[in-house]
């Protein structure tokens, strides 16, 4: 239900601001691998126990989280983009296909590049909006989205974009160093949660 709300909105993000074109070409290769690499976690999925995946996941985010924390800070440099987007979605499409959660190796990667808030939040809702569009279409496949339910899910699109036009306010506001910090601290939430979620 909650697949149409999060099509929306994230298509919103990508092109109310920045180069929506530039974007897409610069995140090409790693959708690709990161498709390659879905399949590849789902296979592994059936060998490896979730719970040992999320353990990881979440104490590879916290440890992530306290580097940036202290002086070191987690930097790649531009050069390093064109080569290692195609290992980052590799990798992120793994992660999703084991843990269902593609998006967070990809936050980490946005925000070890340096990109600035409007390029960050550009890419986040590029890589969602494909991630959701396959999974719609294998909802849909599956019979899991019936009509009623879409009806359902417009609906909570409706009401999704109210609070959502709030969060635009917002982010608009937040200075660059302090939208750092908020995504810092939405990482530690979401590592601990993943490392309590595997215990």
């Amino acid at each position: 239900m909650l697949i149409l709300p999060n099509i929306v909105m994230d298509s919103i993000q990508f092109v109310r601001r920045g180069a929506p074109w530039a974007t897409v070409r610069r995140l090409a290769f790693l959708l690709l691998f990161g498709a390659v690499g879905t399949v590849l976690g789902t296979q592994l999925l059936v060998g490896l126990p979730s719970r040992t995946a999320t353990l990881l996941l979440g104490g590879f985010i916290c440890l992530f989280v306290v580097l940036n924390s202290t002086r070191f800070t987690v930097r790649v440099p531009p050069g390093w983009e064109p080569w290692l987007s195609p290992a980052v979605g590799l990798i992120a499409g793994v992660v999703g296909g084991i843990t269902n959660t593609p998006g967070t190796p990809l936050v980490i990667y946005f925000y070890a590049l340096g990109m600035t808030k409007h390029d960050f939040v550009a890419s986040i809702a590029f890589t969602f909006i494909v991630y959701k569009l396959v999974q719609l279409g294998a909802v849909f496949g599956y019979g899991l989205l019936t009509w009623p339910l879409v009806g359902a899910s417009l609906a909570l699109t409706a009401v999704a974009l109210l609070g959502f036009r709030l969060g635009l306010l917002v982010q608009d506001r937040l200075e660059q160093r302090a939208f750092n910090r908020a995504v810092l601290l939405f990482l530690a939430a979401l590592g601990a949660w993943l490392i309590y979620r595997s215990l």
